[in-house]
């Protein structure tokens, strides 16, 4: 039977000035005429509390998801300052260096996992994370659809915001939201959110509705006047009980897994 092996990497960053450790997971009995597909994955030093190499072993033994490389990139001590909308830092100046590591991903771990692996990631090709990293993963994907062409967002930290509750906030404010409504074109992606009815107790609006679920809601809606389809290119899921931890997200990741990389036939 199939096991999905893992192996630790690390690169020295260019952009980031400094080492990125990685672990890549793959198959190990790739023939290597198979139609590979990758997922990148923000947060990696979370792999195991994901319960990611289960999760693949138990799929792709089952054939409900097709060969497939996973990358669990790990952040560092500079998270909240790498991950973020890529030149817009929010109103603590935090995500100064998203474009960096924008420029980290696209130029150098990609082509680095390509040599590595020594097969064509000829498959979808998706990017996901959960919490900052889930925005992260979702602007990178925003802006790169030559590179990607699948987004999962697991709990997102779409309030990222250019000005402070305190200082006279509007939802206009929200960073991600205006990104996409002054995005001309329509990057060609499908997108996987999910929310837990227990993310968290904020409501900045006093509408019974936590932040968490109405940003992820606006998000949807503001993916919808763009002209993406529910079902075909766009997937929410809101988890009952579900909460901002990884218990919660480890319960969801295959169903995740089976909606962006399901084997046809």
């Amino acid at each position: 039977m199939p096991e999905i092996n893992r192996n630790l990497h690390q690169l020295k960053s260019v952009h980031l000035k400094r080492a990125v450790e990685f672990e890549i997971f793959l198959p190990d009995d790739l023939m290597g005429n198979e139609q590979l597909n990758l997922l990148l994955l923000n947060d990696g030093q979370d792999a195991d509390a994901l319960n990611l190499q289960q999760a693949m072993t138990q799929l792709y033994k089952s054939h409900k998801i097709a060969p497939l490389v996973a990358v669990a990139i790990k952040a560092s001590s500079s998270r909240l300052d790498e991950y973020g909308v890529a030149g817009i830092p929010d109103f603590g100046g935090r995500g100064g260096k998203a474009q960096a590591y924008t420029d980290f991903i696209i130029q150098e771990l990609l082509p680095f996992v390509e040599k590595t692996i020594g097969a064509a990631i000829n498959g979808r090709r998706a990017f996901a994370g959960f919490s900052l990293g889930g925005l992260s993963a979702f602007d990178i994907a925003w802006n790169n659809d030559q590179y990607f062409d699948t987004v999962g967002v697991f709990s997102a930290s779409f309030w990222w915001r250019k000005k402070d509750l305190k200082d006279g906030y509007t939802d206009n404010d929200r960073i991600m939201h205006e990104r996409i409504r002054n995005t001309k074109d329509k990057p060609e992606l499908r997108f996987w959110l999910m929310t837990g009815t227990e993310d968290e107790a904020s409501d900045r609006n006093k509408n019974f509705i936590i932040d968490s679920i109405d940003d992820t809601i606006d998000i949807i809606k503001e993916l919808l006047k763009k002209g993406y389809r529910r079902r075909d290119d766009l997937f929410y899921y809101e988890k009952v009980g579900g909460k901002h931890d990884l218990p919660t997200w480890a319960s969801v990741l295959p169903v995740f897994l089976c909606w962006a990389f399901s084997r046809k036939g």
